[in-house]
């Protein structure tokens, strides 16, 4: 006892010198106060760690993030206060909270540890309900929609996925709907991880697949340019039966082929969308024209746009000269780049003639006054 006393009253005194102080008056872990002979010697051998550990070092690892010397946030004090006067009235007064408590909560995250203390009081009122009240069913689906909205404004993903758990401790009932909103956010910050990640979670908790969120997953797809993603995901809604792809599913889908310059796929999912008894949009009809063209056809590609020009209704027919700029100026580099070596010389060669000779052939039967110095001049199309 005497030793360990000696030698704390000199390690108070050496805590003063300047080589235990860093430039900000914090002191250095011990690897940087002792050389190895110190470590050893016996007179340190009373000392324990945390008699020589920094102050930082000595604070609850809750209020740090790992590896990282910064606060971490704390609960919002609404969230906080409605957490504790739930968790009371459960654990204390034995009696279920108003819902309202709960709704309120759900509004008032901001940030992960709002989410994690709300995903906690959701486990102990579903233990409540079941254990007291003997309510075996789950929270309704609103109520799992709300929560994985909260989740999503909060930056807490990986607590969303949760939300769609056939089989969870906190009474939520998954939802496509609730799904939706994580693809939404997927969609919206270009992640294909989490797309992978939601859709998986979706087969394997038997969601049924819906219209809409095809209409996600086939944005996120054309927007990260994943191709064999989209077709993937497009056989999987197709074979499901019970979704019919709504028009815009087949618009991004026929645009994303065509882009690819994928003409056997493109006529596979005009076959499909035919079988649906849908009209051509506009976008699906150009895309047919393009597909034409990639296989020389550029009397057939002028006929197309032709009949669009006669079956659309007229607030839509004013796109036509758009869509077809875009088609001589745009469209012809897009589908080049995914084309390499001679392919890719054969096809600039290809759409060159084939487009000049479908805007000749438009130009006897519908009014298109097209600029083509983009698809003449000399760098139009990569050589």
């Amino acid at each position: 006892m005497q030793v360990a006393s000696t030698a704390r009253r000199a390690f108070r005194l050496l805590r003063q010198s300047p080589m235990f102080l860093n430039s900000h008056n914090h002191f250095l872990p011990s690897h940087h106060c002792t050389t190895p002979s110190q470590q050893h010697t016996p007179f340190l051998s009373g000392i324990t760690q945390r008699d020589y550990l920094p102050m930082d070092f000595m604070m609850p690892k809750a209020f740090y993030n790992s590896g990282v010397d910064t606060v971490e946030e704390t609960p919002t004090v609404a969230v906080k206060e409605l957490y504790d006067k739930m968790l009371e009235s459960v654990k204390v007064k034995r009696s279920m909270p108003p819902n309202a408590w709960l709704w309120s909560m759900i509004e008032n995250c901001k940030h992960q540890q709002d989410i994690r203390l709300l995903f906690d009081i959701l486990e102990n009122l579903r233990r409540f309900r079941l254990s007291n009240l003997r309510i075996h069913d789950n929270f309704n689906s609103n109520l799992c929609q709300e929560v994985t909205k909260a989740c999503v404004k909060a930056g807490a993903l990986d607590f969303g996925k949760r939300a769609l758990w056939k089989h969870n401790v906190y009474g939520l009932s998954p939802t496509v709907a609730s799904a939706n909103h994580l693809l939404t956010h997927a969609k919206n910050h270009n992640d294909t991880k989490l797309l992978v990640e939601v859709m998986k979670l979706l087969k394997q908790n038997d969601l049924p697949l819906q219209p809409g969120t095809a209409d996600i997953v086939f944005s996120i797809c054309y927007d990260t340019d994943e191709w064999d993603l989209i077709n993937k995901y497009g056989k999987r809604f197709v074979m499901a039966g019970s979704v019919k792809l709504r028009q815009t599913s087949f618009d991004t889908w026929m645009k994303f082929a065509a882009k690819r310059g994928d003409t056997e796929s493109l006529w596979k999912i005009e076959k499909l969308r035919s079988e649906t008894g849908k009209q051509h949009t506009l976008t699906t009809g150009l895309s047919c024209a393009k597909g034409l063209l990639l296989e020389h056809k550029p009397s057939d590609a002028a006929a197309i746009i032709q009949l669009l020009n006669q079956i659309l209704p007229d607030v839509k027919k004013s796109g036509i000269q758009e869509e077809l700029q875009k088609l001589v100026s745009e469209w012809p580099k897009e589908v080049i780049k995914y084309r390499k070596g001679e392919d890719r010389k054969t096809l600039a060669a290809s759409l060159k003639s084939d487009i000049l000779a479908m805007v000749s052939e438009l130009n006897m039967g519908l009014e298109a006054s097209l600029n083509l110095e983009d698809l003449k001049g000399k760098e139009a199309i990569p050589q």
